[in-house]
């Protein structure tokens, strides 16, 4: 066999990698599709199909890991922003009262309820609360602060450690997760670099796009400016190489590239297919116009955008670059109007 493909190196399996790689899914059609004399034999194909929808599901898993590992980094981060300013507030509120003991204590004595601020444990006084009635009203206001101020800070630590360790116990999937999917497209490569020379060159030949390919997109009219934009975008990626949890410039997966798309018509829409789905008005396929979202499958595990005259760009799978197809080169699972 010629030269083989490799995977992409695990440290670029980034977020929103899962939903991309079902667009390899794509691949499948291909073969599926090729002459007879250039298709390869039914069982790889059947092999090859079966293991890129097992890599999809464990895609889908890694991307719902890897994205609620992310929710929670920056959880625990906000959190720990809180703790420390809380913590400053505690310290200031302790200054404060501290310099009331010391002139208290300068002017002949110190009151027992002062004395409770230095205890070793802050539940020491708290538990004590009632021995507020014996300052005055100024003095116990601060001190009321102060145990609000403790009580918080209290329950902020709990929930930062209970965030953390759901952190963990996330970063442990995702690495799961990840090795699944590593594992199950490796194997499908396998099998494509095993063809014999002319079915795999024939492979080959339906993953190469160019620039000067292009379809016939008809008159139709995106359906605001923002997809105008987004379309524009979009055709700007016509060629760039395929690349695993990549959302652009250089290189795109298939919701990378309608993220970017998007954000460069100052749209922000979500990292993956399934999400994408939903980031507007769902529409029939009949009424689809330039910039609409095309997802394909059940899962929503592929998604394109629209260009016109039944033609989708999009990012279709590892050696294909970004380009045209028609949109029904999968099963469409839903037109999204953003």
């Amino acid at each position: 066999m010629g030269s083989h493909r490799r995977l992409a190196p695990s440290s670029g399996f980034n977020r929103g990698a899962g939903a991309a790689l079902c667009a390899l899914s794509a691949a499948v059609a291909v073969l599926a599709s090729a002459p007879a004399d250039a298709a390869p034999h039914t069982d790889t194909r059947t092999e090859v199909d079966r293991l890129y929808t097992a890599a999809e599901k464990a895609t889908e898993a890694y991307n719902r890991a890897d994205e609620r590992a992310d929710r929670l980094r920056h959880h625990v981060a906000d959190a720990q922003d809180l703790i420390a300013r809380q913590q400053q507030r505690v310290n200031s509120l302790r200054d404060s009262l501290g310099s009331l003991a010391g002139a208290q204590y300068r002017s002949g004595g110190i009151d027992p309820t002062i004395a409770l601020l230095f205890s070793d444990d802050p539940a020491d006084y708290l538990d004590k609360a009632a021995v507020l009635g014996r300052i005055d009203a100024h003095e116990a206001g601060r001190l009321k602060e102060l145990q609000s101020a403790l009580r918080e800070l209290t329950q902020e630590r709990a929930e930062a450690t209970g965030a953390l360790a759901e952190l963990d116990r996330s970063r442990q999937a995702v690495a799961v997760h990840k090795r699944t999917v590593e594992k199950k497209l490796a194997k499908a490569r396998h099998l494509l670099n095993a063809l014999p020379r002319e079915q795999r060159a024939a492979y080959d030949r339906a993953s190469r796009g160019t620039r000067e390919v292009l379809p016939d997109l008809g008159s139709a009219l995106p359906s605001s400016g923002r997809a105008a934009a987004a379309v524009a975008a979009a055709r700007s990626a016509l060629g760039r190489p395929y690349v695993w949890g990549a959302n652009g410039p250089s290189g795109f997966d298939c919701s990378g590239l309608m993220q970017w798309s998007y954000g460069r018509a100052g749209v922000a829409l979500p990292r993956t297919s399934q999400a994408q789905r939903f980031a507007g008005r769902q529409i029939p396929l009949s009424q689809a116009r330039p910039g609409d979202l095309v997802t394909y499958r059940a899962d929503a595990s592929h998604v394109a955008m629209y260009m016109g005259n039944g033609q989708v760009i999009h990012a279709p799978y590892p050696g294909a670059p970004v380009r045209y197809d028609p949109v029904g080169m999968m099963p469409v699972s839903s037109v999204t109007r953003v």
